[in-house]
């Protein structure tokens, strides 16, 4: 189960870690898009998670991935790091035992410990949205999967979004940057974020809006969520960057998935996605792997199809004139996200 070439240094580090190389149980978690080993051992008797990267290489990088997650346990909110070998890329941490999350403890836990992860000392390097753009938002917009219409308006109502959405020194904070449920573990008293490939330092909206998926469901929520995120009510502008936030999230998370799941293939024009609250709850429920291409076809269309209601929205509009009045009473220029081509 372990690779021949990573043997001896798991060895090692079950040395290192626990005065023993021998293992009770060993046993391969499957679910995640991850191209990490990731294995639950058991030795003398307790329980851990042995992690093992099959590929490093300047995005997948172990001496940053290591140092967030350290970071993190630290301050509590990741769990213990019993070992680290970065040359290797083999992490050793203690194993939670995961019980449900009910969505309304969630919805206030969550961005407790967003906070604190945004409150951490500044990881090692700032995520590149220009490649991001490059690789997904760009080539999505000329692969012809979707209808040209509805391409080309989604993309009118990005370069708005691009055009206003700035970029403040004071957001650009630790971020996780992949809060999917099975990378957030509830132990029926804490949160805990495990899978610190994606993180660097980003706009703290970045995280939030992407847990919002999976816990907000409607205004109220939004307000109480962010609330318990700023210590106090949030402010017009505050809800406004949040909502251009979550649109950008929707329009990468339909590019990356649709085109990672149609291989290139236009989507049939007949598929019409669940409901964005119905299909976030089962992923939140563990009820879909999206490492099925089908799934991830599904959810791509999911955030598409979002967008697309966001996007004709009034709320777009007020949330572009709060952020650009703002820009121009403060002088600022710097624009977070690339602009479309």
């Amino acid at each position: 189960m372990i690779p021949q070439e990573k043997s001896a240094a798991v060895s090692q580090g079950l040395e290192e870690a626990f005065g023993t190389r021998v293992v009770d149980e060993i046993c391969r978690m499957t679910r995640g898009l991850s191209s990490d080993l990731v294995l639950r051992i058991v030795v003398r008797g307790a329980p851990y998670l042995l992690r093992i990267m099959t590929r490093i290489d300047e995005m997948n990088d172990p001496a940053r991935i290591f140092a967030c997650m350290k970071a993190a346990a630290e301050a509590g909110i990741a769990p213990r790091v019993l070992y680290t070998n970065e040359a290797e890329g083999i992490a050793i941490i203690d194993w939670i035992e995961n019980v449900p999350f009910p969505r309304e403890q969630a919805l206030v836990r969550l961005p407790a410990t967003l906070r604190e992860l945004h409150r951490l000392p500044a990881f090692p390097k700032t995520f590149n949205y220009v490649t991001a753009h490059k690789f997904f938002i760009w080539r999505f917009r000329t692969a012809s999967l979707l209808p040209e219409a509805e391409v080309e308006e989604v993309f009118r109502g990005y370069e708005q979004i691009c055009a206003v959405y700035p970029r403040l020194d004071d957001d650009l904070v630790s971020c996780h940057m992949d809060l999917k449920p099975e990378n957030i573990l509830f132990d029926g008293r804490r949160a805990w974020l495990i899978d610190w490939m994606a993180a660097f330092r980003n706009d703290r909206y970045l995280d939030l809006g992407v847990v919002a998926n999976f816990v907000v469901t409607n205004e109220a929520d939004e307000r109480r969520y962010l609330a318990e995120y700023f210590g106090q009510p949030p402010d017009a502008y505050q809800l406004a960057r949040f909502f251009l936030m979550r649109q950008a999230l929707h329009l990468l998370s339909a590019a990356v998935f649709l085109m990672l799941g149609s291989a290139g293939k236009a989507i049939p024009k007949d598929v019409k996605p669940p409901s964005f609250r119905g299909f976030h709850e089962e992923i939140w429920n563990g009820g879909i792997d999206l490492a099925d291409n089908g799934q991830k076809i599904v959810y791509g269309l999911v955030h598409w199809d979002q967008l697309l209601r966001n996007l004709r929205d009034e709320r777009l509009t007020e949330a572009l004139r709060i952020v650009q009045e703002r820009n121009a009473r403060d002088g600022r220029t710097e624009r977070l996200l690339p602009g479309a081509r």
